[in-house]
């Protein structure tokens, strides 16, 4: 990296093979793993911690401090994993002393325009499109896609393979391998596309349904399809991962959809 443009405070841990394009700023304990490349304009704030192979469009800012009136200069930091590419104006803050950390996993796209707010966790593979917007403290599974204008309300968890659709509001928990649409958001299905992309046999996205059948369309509540879920079908890990989603939930989970009269 030699470009005099470019502020790179001498407390920074920049690997040898690192672009760093000019006008971008990068402050004092700040990690960037090897391949990475930096667009013009760009600002990496104090404690932030970027893997190897990530590619970060003009104009975003990660690692500011939380828009979080609690926050009382903890020492906290953003972790972001290897091959995430984080496009034009893409916000990310770094926690509080809730999680001290936010968490963006590997192979991840953030499009332009997103916002991930302090102590969020996010999997590996998801893809947030534009204008999606992630409120404090929220967990988002593995493989998850969050369509445009998404906008996910704070402590909310979105389970591994969860699709949920443009414009959402997502004010409940949305379990594993589901989509999720409408207003208010509900289920409408599994996510079977994405799961036959992922390799899931066309047994295993049956099971899955039957599960959410139970769960959505029996008029049970959450409790007694729990109940039946455990005693009817056979144990299986996406089974029980639905069970613990379900048993793990604050906020409740979202409810099926219903065609109202």
């Amino acid at each position: 990296m030699n470009q005099p443009l470019a502020y790179v405070h001498p407390g920074a841990k920049i690997a040898k093979n690192v672009v760093i394009e000019p006008f971008s700023t990068i402050h004092n304990n700040v990690v960037i793993g090897e391949g990475t490349w930096i667009g013009s304009n760009v600002t990496i704030m104090e404690g932030a911690r970027i893997g190897k192979n990530c590619n970060i469009f003009p104009g975003a800012v990660i690692s500011a401090v939380p828009q979080d009136l609690k926050y009382n200069d903890e020492d906290t930091t953003v972790e972001i994993g290897d091959n995430v590419t984080i496009r034009e104006c893409v916000t990310i803050n770094r926690g509080t002393a809730d999680r001290m950390k936010t968490v963006i996993g590997n192979n991840c796209l953030i499009m332009a325009y997103c916002h991930v707010a302090h102590d969020c966790i996010v999997g590996n593979n998801c893809i947030f499109s534009n204008n999606s917007t992630l409120a404090g403290h929220i967990t988002i599974g593995d493989y998850v896609i969050l369509a445009g204008m998404t906008a996910v309300h704070q402590f909310v968890s979105v389970g591994n393979h969860a699709f949920v659709t443009g414009g959402s509001l997502v004010r409940k928990d949305v379990p594993p391998y589901v989509k999720a649409a409408r207003e208010p958001l509900s289920y409408v299905g599994i996510n079977s596309v994405g799961l036959r992309r992922r390799g899931f046999t066309t047994e295993k996205i049956r099971e899955i349904q039957d599960i959410y059948r139970i769960l959505y369309q029996k008029n049970y509540n959450n409790s007694q399809a729990s109940d039946l879920i455990e005693a009817e079908m056979q144990a299986t890990p996406e089974r029980d991962e639905i069970l613990q989603f379900i048993k793990n939930s604050h906020r409740g989970i979202m409810k099926g959809y219903f065609k109202s009269n």
